[in-house]
């Protein structure tokens, strides 16, 4: 009985490269792949595979928020985080969410087809080096607004313009900015969100 997968990942190249890997596979049937978390979504619906491979970072709704719509709805599908953002932030974020199993684009075919397998049997799958970073690193300190502000001051915008996006006033918005800063120890805005991304806490 062949293990049922699909794949998510907004990169078509990466997709295409998943899938043609693990078709090579005897017991592993590619059914369907997605270019992002909302298609991922309407693919497990209609297909409700074994185990879905979900990439992080995709535009719109990205890997972690639908690994858990995805476990929400199809409680039966495994979810196996495959990405390039291996960070321990994501890591654990990754698990709070339902996944089953994380590891780097970069391992080779047969440890993915090894990873799928196991996931698959109700074993849970993660890179150790990555895992043990996770649990020296601590819990993301970031409120979800603190998070929120920072993802949209990532791009140089100023409280004003991120205020009236989230609705809440200029000063507000630099009150999550002062808490983010002072949490990620960082000397200023730019540096809290380098510090924050680079830990996968946004």
């Amino acid at each position: 009985m062949s293990i049922r997968i699909v794949i998510a990942d907004d990169q078509a190249l990466v997709r295409g490269a998943l899938a043609a890997l693990l078709a090579l596979e005897p017991d592993i049937d590619v059914a369907g792949v997605a270019a992002d978390g909302a298609e991922v979504l309407t693919l497990v619906g209609d297909l409700a595979p074994d185990v879905c491979l979900m990439d992080i970072q995709m535009p719109g709704l990205d890997g972690i928020e639908a690994t858990r719509r995805l476990r929400a709805a199809s409680p039966a599908t495994r979810v196996l985080i495959v990405t390039t953002f291996a960070r321990p932030g994501y890591l654990r974020s990754a698990l709070d969410a339902g996944a089953a199993g994380f590891m780097a684009k970069d391992a080779p075919a047969e440890e993915l087809a090894d990873a799928v397998r196991r996931v698959h049997s109700g074993l849970r799958v993660l890179d150790p080096a990555l895992a043990e970073e996770s649990l020296f690193e601590g819990a993301n300190p970031l409120s979800d607004r603190e998070r929120q502000v920072l993802r949209l001051a990532a791009d140089g915008r100023s409280a004003a313009a991120i205020a009236s996006e989230v609705f809440l006033s200029a000063g507000t918005v630099r009150n999550h900015l002062s808490a983010a800063i002072g949490k990620t120890g960082a000397g200023n805005r730019a540096q809290a969100v380098r510090i924050a991304q680079d830990k996968g806490w946004v």
